[in-house]
């Protein structure tokens, strides 16, 4: 009996895999200013928020492919990314390089077009992306703190696109929160590939599991406390939401602390997964925004 021929997935289907579209969900952090300003309800507001959104999809669709098709070789040599359609040959290197050059242009044309401080954000973003694609990946610290500045930059997308003042409190929060996450996917990684990660991502050598353990207790910490003070603070500016401003660190608390239990039973590689797959971390989720939502727009 004969076996059933192996069937390979469409180059339609596999350019598609390839732009990585469950990775768009990070990119709705420029939504997150003008929520945070109360201004989310203003429709040129809105729609030069989502108009950012999309700039950031093209322009980290764009780093995706440049980076697979440079990580071809590596990407081959892992259990789980050599899977990825460049790797495994579906979309050819060539065609790759020329989506990205595209998805590139489109990105920086839509982004000054919106608004020239936006256009340079998006910059900033793509340089980050190009240097840790090139050197920081491959340096200890670094490429935590280049993946981390990807989340920011994505939180100050969303003020530069709409020409609000970025709250020092909201800068240090993102900042610290993006920080947790990607030791958390740093920690989650080196787990699922044990004893080979060095050899795959040379970077592992120098992250041991203490080392890791510590840099995730560091950045919750000061997630935790940045965001205390934001609250208190909001809380002293404001009226008749000083109480639901307070409130809302309770959630917060239980969100983080949720994530870092989840992080210390080996999860945590594809935070994008985690974060939606987990009931607690989107219950807790939905309660901070309900509390925040309603603090915001009754000061």
């Amino acid at each position: 009996m004969t076996a059933a021929p192996t069937v390979k997935p469409s180059l339609a289907l596999g350019i598609l895999r390839a732009l990585r579209p469950k990775q768009w969900i990070k990119n709705i952090l420029v939504f997150a200013a003008p929520a945070a300003a109360g201004l989310f309800d203003q429709g040129d507001i809105f729609f030069r928020t989502l108009v950012a959104f999309v700039c950031f999809c093209a322009a980290s669709s764009a780093t995706y492919l440049i980076n697979d098709a440079m990580d071809i070789q590596s990407d081959r040599r892992h259990p789980t990314k050599r899977n990825r359609p460049i790797a495994a040959g579906i979309v050819p290197i060539s065609l790759a390089y020329v989506l990205a050059a595209v998805l590139l242009l489109a990105a920086i044309v839509g982004s000054f077009a919106l608004r020239r401080d936006f256009g340079f954000t998006i910059l900033a973003y793509l340089v980050n992306t190009t240097i840790y694609t090139l050197w920081f990946k491959r340096q200890p610290i670094l490429d935590i703190v280049s993946v981390a500045a990807g989340f920011v930059l994505r939180a100050i997308g969303g003020a530069t696109a709409t020409a609000l003042p970025i709250s020092e409190w909201f800068f240090i929060v993102t900042s610290f929160g993006a920080l947790f996450m990607v030791a958390g996917k740093r920690a989650g990684e080196r787990a699922e590939l044990g004893e080979e990660a060095s050899s795959i991502r040379p970077v592992f050598a120098s992250y041991s599991p203490e080392f890791l353990t510590y840099l995730r207790s560091v950045f919750s910490a000061g997630t935790l406390l940045a965001y205390c003070l934001w609250a208190f603070a909001s809380a002293q500016e404001s009226g008749n939401a000083s109480t639901l401003f307070q409130l809302s660190i309770v959630p917060f608390a239980i969100a983080i602390l949720r994530y870092a239990l989840l992080l210390q039973n080996g999860k945590g590689s594809e935070p994008e997964n985690l974060v939606f797959s987990d009931r607690t971390l989107l219950i807790s989720g939905a309660v901070w925004a309900i509390i925040y939502g309603c603090a915001i727009y009754a000061s």
